[in-house]
């Protein structure tokens, strides 16, 4: 598993990302936040630098993952954990199984579990061609289609690769775009690492059990708790739904120095379209660690 670190001294951060980001994705904020203390940047099984794997992608295997990474890497603790979207669960799962070793919880757009608990059948079709496009994208890649398509598009072509992803991922293509656009604020220099990491068919194969594990990952996660021992602080997007920004309200409400904050200029993925609030949330994290 691949693991970086950055920063000299100081409470150590945690960085997990979403469900189908590498340690790319935290490039801008870990920069930062590197100036005022150590923290640590890596990637699950099967996605960016990290070597694939056959162990199912729910929620228990990758806690263990990371707390087995942690050791080897000789983390000390307790840390603060950094987790946006499904990095959110798992950081909350991951503080519940080993307390002792978490000082605080910065949840960015966190997914909820109920989400998933009892999919409806929109949610479970989407799910579902999640799936079968992240397989598709695998065959894609072993004939060199994906890395002609990056190719032409980083080159500024627009055309041709809009017409590929057209035609192999049907309506799935505006997910794509989508995709795109939230790569693209991401700082130019990650561009040529994330699309050599989306050429090799183990990314889209990674994402394909992701996602497959996803409603068995929430099932685990249905009874985490609301109420925690160490500070947590949440930010949310402006498109958050009501029951999502409730019951992050309660997360906030029942934990020592809890916070809820409403990310204003933010969709999902705050930490690229505010960095800074993000890295001011990790600073009063780690500053609350070093008091403890």
């Amino acid at each position: 598993m691949h693991i970086t670190q950055s920063g000299e001294r100081g409470p150590a951060v945690v960085f997990e990302s979403g469900i189908s980001a590498s340690c790319l994705n935290w490039t801008r904020v870990r920069d930062l936040v590197a100036h005022f203390t150590r923290c640590y940047t890596y990637d699950r099984a099967s996605l960016g630098w990290s070597d694939p794997t056959n162990a199912p992608r729910i929620v228990s295997q990758i806690v263990e993952e990371l707390h087995a990474l942690l050791q080897a890497a000789s983390v000390s603790s307790p840390v603060v954990l950094v987790g946006h979207s499904f990095g959110g669960l798992l950081v909350r799962a991951y503080a519940l199984k080993y307390p002792e070793q978490v000082a605080g919880l910065v949840l960015v757009d966190p997914l909820s579990p109920r989400e998933w608990l009892q999919p409806r059948d929109e949610q479970v079709r989407m799910l579902r061609r999640g799936v079968r496009l992240s397989r598709r994208g695998a065959l894609l890649a072993r004939l060199g289609v994906v890395r002609l398509s990056l190719a032409l598009l980083s080159g500024g072509a627009r055309m041709l690769p809009q017409l590929i992803a057209r035609a192999s991922s049907g309506k799935g293509e505006s997910t794509i775009s989508r995709i795109v656009g939230e790569v693209r604020k991401m700082p130019a220099e990650t561009w040529p690492m994330i699309q050599a990491h989306w050429c090799l068919p183990k990314s889209f194969l990674g994402l394909a059990g992701y996602l497959e594990a996803l409603p068995a990952s929430c099932a685990e996660c249905g009874g985490l708790p609301q109420q925690y021992g160490i500070p947590v602080t949440i930010l949310s997007g402006m498109n958050s739904k009501p029951s999502e920004l409730a019951e992050r309200e309660a997360i906030a409400r029942n934990s020592p120095h809890g916070k809820h904050i409403i990310a204003a200029k933010s969709g999902h993925w705050v930490h690229l379209d505010e960095p800074e609030l993000v890295v001011q949330s990790i600073q009063d994290m780690v500053e609350l660690a070093g008091k403890g």
